[in-house]
């Protein structure tokens, strides 16, 4: 989906960009029209004449205030555009711990495109590993300019688009109980207790997307004619002390009984 070079320093590696996940398992709907099960199409109406309006009318407005609207043609989307350089180049290697799991938005592989790729693509991939650094710094998709970060996984390089800081919100005003916040030492303790009879590798394959099954289930047994009936919902329990709820779980799962596979990893790149 993409071919150029990323750089560091005086360093050059020619590499080609792959899509690092996929939506196979995803269902889709369309609407329909209930009494007859005909496909719903949406018609664009304009609202001052009430009447239908072809593609070839319509233009793109920005709103710049209550329904005064500037008119944005595909000459001026031209003139805004990123110049598309083919190069992403490492401007920092910042600590793979210090970038917040807020900025990371959509992972792709990088692979060595061409002849003598191979050596200096191994030779970042290996740096950064050790290095425990990501690099960081822009690249152009699509007529669109991305802060990404660069970072090793297993033998891949994986390039990340992350979100700009002014897309990141603010947590103040949410009402979070701050660091200091008091605590019963004797709670915490067996809060830890409890994490670590939970604690495990990560494994994503143990994890599954059982509403996909499900839902898939449903819709086979409606088309064989056969009927389905939803699970009750079940209410957690009430929790009157957390003391007591600590103490409770831990007797349902004594020290030492690991549940491999539950222990969250935070994420590098």
């Amino acid at each position: 989906m993409w071919k150029g070079a990323l750089t560091f320093g005086l360093v050059t590696v020619p590499v080609a960009l792959h899509a690092a996940t996929e939506r196979k398992n995803e269902l889709t709907f369309r609407l329909l029209h209930a009494k007859d099960e005909s496909p719903i199409d949406y018609k664009r109406f304009c609202e001052e004449e009430g009447v239908e309006v072809p593609w070839r009318e319509i233009v793109k407005g920005y709103e710049l205030a209550k329904g005064r609207y500037v008119v944005v043609t595909d000459e001026d989307f031209d003139k805004a555009r990123v110049k598309a350089t083919q190069t992403f180049e490492i401007r920092d290697f910042v600590p793979a711990d210090a970038i917040d799991d807020l900025y990371f938005d959509h992972p792709y592989y990088l692979a060595p495109a061409g002849p003598g790729a191979a050596k200096p693509y191994a030779l970042l991939r290996d740096a950064l590993d050790k290095s425990g650094r990501v690099g960081v710094g822009t690249i152009v998709l699509r007529q669109r300019e991305h802060l990404a970060s660069v970072a090793p996984s297993g033998e891949a390089l994986v390039l990340t688009t992350m979100r700009w800081a002014y897309e990141i919100r603010s947590a103040s005003g949410l009402g979070l109980p701050g660091r200091t916040a008091t605590r019963d030492r004797r709670e915490l303790d067996l809060a830890l207790q409890l994490v670590d009879t939970l604690a495990g590798e990560w494994n994503p394959r143990r994890y599954t997307d059982t509403y996909h099954d499900v839902l898939m289930d449903v819709i086979r047994r409606k088309a064989a004619g056969k009927e389905t009936r939803a699970p009750k919902a079940e209410r957690p329990a009430k929790v009157r002390s957390l003391m007591s709820a600590l103490e409770a779980s831990l007797r349902e799962r004594p020290p030492g009984a690991k549940a491999a596979g539950r222990r969250p990893v935070r994420r590098a790149a």
